[in-house]
């Protein structure tokens, strides 16, 4: 008889950044790209977007994370994940949706790099304009 695993997805992006989570009832291991969490995120304010939702729902030590991050940098990777986990724990239970709504969790950040303009020194600074 095979035995069912149960296992709630997620998908956050920032940026150039996509993160899918794989959420599964555990003991709070969170695991980044086959990495421990503390290895992959280097600083303190990297990790902090990551934990976030789990602290607002008290689920930090209810679940086992597996993360697929890739694109952009750190802070954008470590965002993307932040609402990946975040939609990951609105499919596990939906009465945890107002909680993290209020808290801005569930809200894709649409900012984007804004691209170099030719002409110019960069995407808004101009050149120093001469009169004479």
């Amino acid at each position: 008889m095979a035995t069912t695993k149960i296992q709630y997805l997620g998908t956050g992006r920032r940026k150039t950044s996509v993160a899918r989570i794989f959420m599964r009832p555990g003991k709070g291991e969170i695991t980044v790209n086959g990495r421990a969490f503390d290895n992959y995120f280097p600083t303190e304010a990297a990790r902090n977007p990551v934990r976030q939702p789990l602290l607002a729902t008290e689920t930090l030590d209810k679940f086992d994370f597996l993360i697929l991050a890739h694109g952009g940098g750190v802070r954008g990777q470590s965002e993307a994940v932040r609402l990946g986990i975040s939609r990951a724990l609105c499919v596990f239970n939906i009465e945890l949706r107002p909680a993290l709504k209020k808290l801005g969790y569930l809200t894709r950040d649409a900012r984007q790099h804004e691209r170099k303009k030719y002409g110019q020194k960069g995407a808004r600074k101009r050149f120093q304009f001469s009169k004479r």
